[in-house]
């Protein structure tokens, strides 16, 4: 489903496409109330999680979107298929389940990714 920088990622459990309006700076309601939206461009977000994944499941996703920017290959719902985009990451968590001496699993691994 997504391919980061050319590494095939695990198939999310989560997958929430985004589609953001950027509004020129001069943007907003006047004195009779109309929205003057000045729109100067889109951006796609998408918002990812895998539920439960493994150590080295987790591993490898969070070093396959730690670069500045990566290139994504993903399923785009305006488009109705994949597309390539430059995108950045937002905050990522990965909170603890359990742990033993087998290994460890993560409740949940979640992030952002935008579009440059």
């Amino acid at each position: 489903m997504l391919i980061v920088d050319g590494v095939a990622l695990p198939d999310p459990s989560e997958f929430s496409w985004g589609l953001q309006d950027i509004s020129d700076s001069d943007s907003g309601r006047t004195e009779d109330t109309i929205m003057h939206k000045n729109r100067i461009g889109q951006k796609v977000t998408i918002s990812l999680g895998w539920n439960n994944p493994t150590a080295e499941k987790t591993a490898l996703i969070l070093q396959a979107v730690n670069p500045e920017y990566i290139s994504v290959n993903y399923p785009d719902a305006m488009a109705g298929h994949n597309l390539t985009k430059t995108f950045y990451v937002g905050d990522r968590s990965a909170p603890i389940k359990w742990w033993n001496v087998q290994g460890k699993i993560y409740t949940k691994l979640s992030f952002n990714i935008i579009e440059v």
